[in-house]
């Protein structure tokens, strides 16, 4: 437990599954006030109802992540609502996964648009709370798919890019008090990489037994692995630990 997160207030996008949802539930373990920021609002109240059971705060938000006046609202609310936003993390994404040949236009653009734009959005609305209390805390998902990965340009583009924003940021916020780092899983079973076990043409429990043969801790990650080191991230802890990747694939970071 990191006893100085209580009251804090955090956001927290694509949390209505998966790894998002499992970070709002630690989040919200460790006494901070979660904004459960997700597109579909029927997900988003799921999270926040598992949240109400084992006792946190929460809050549903439908939020577009590129839409710049509706994540600008959602900040301000929360702020009115519980005190400055402190935690943001950015996890909200999407795939669209193809060779590029046959690659549209248009499923670049969403993809880059939900995972890079959507972050430089929600990080730029964020950052003027953490400014002004002079202490904040960033994560960024990126992915070990930001080394490459066949039949992802457009995914594998964004989460690289995620990496550099990154840098950037904690260069940029430092001097204010804010830390700003990125976590790169690996595989991890959600519903994303059960889609691309069915677009491979298999099992879901059989591109796990795949992917595990091939991770040194011989197992694939779960959520809870990943929201486990973004707590971390937000916690005191690592108070010297800014712009920094970390990769959560069960094995070391080979490339």
């Amino acid at each position: 437990m990191y006893d100085e997160l209580r009251g804090r207030v955090a956001v927290v996008t694509g949390a209505g599954r998966g790894i998002g949802r499992a970070e709002a539930l630690r989040m919200a373990s460790e006494g901070v006030r979660v904004a459960v920021a997700d597109l579909n609002p029927d997900d988003a109240k799921t999270t926040v109802g598992a949240i109400a059971q084992q006792g946190g705060t929460a809050k549903a938000y439908a939020v577009n992540v590129t839409d710049a006046a509706a994540v600008e609202a959602m900040m301000e609310e929360v702020s009115r609502l519980w005190g400055p936003v402190g935690i943001l993390i950015n996890n909200a994404g999407i795939t669209r996964d193809n060779l590029l040949f046959r690659m549209q236009e248009h499923d670049w653009d969403m993809v880059i648009g939900t995972h890079l734009k959507g972050s430089f959005i929600c990080a730029r609305a964020a950052q003027r709370y953490m400014v002004e209390q002079k202490w904040g805390k960033m994560v960024n998902t990126s992915s070990t798919s930001a080394l490459g990965n066949r039949g992802q340009a457009n995914y594998s583009a964004a989460k690289a890019g995620l990496q550099g924003l990154t840098k950037t940021l904690a260069i940029e916020l430092g001097p204010f008090n804010i830390n700003v780092n990125a976590v790169a899983p690996g595989f991890v079973d959600t519903d994303m990489t059960r889609a691309t076990a069915e677009r491979l043409g298999l099992q879901p429990d059989q591109f796990k037994q795949m992917a595990a043969s091939q991770i040194p801790l011989k197992r694939v990650g779960v959520p809870e692995d990943i929201a486990n080191v973004v707590a971390f991230l937000c916690s005191d802890q690592s108070s010297f630990v800014s712009g920094e990747v970390i990769y959560v694939r069960g094995g070391p970071n080979l490339a």
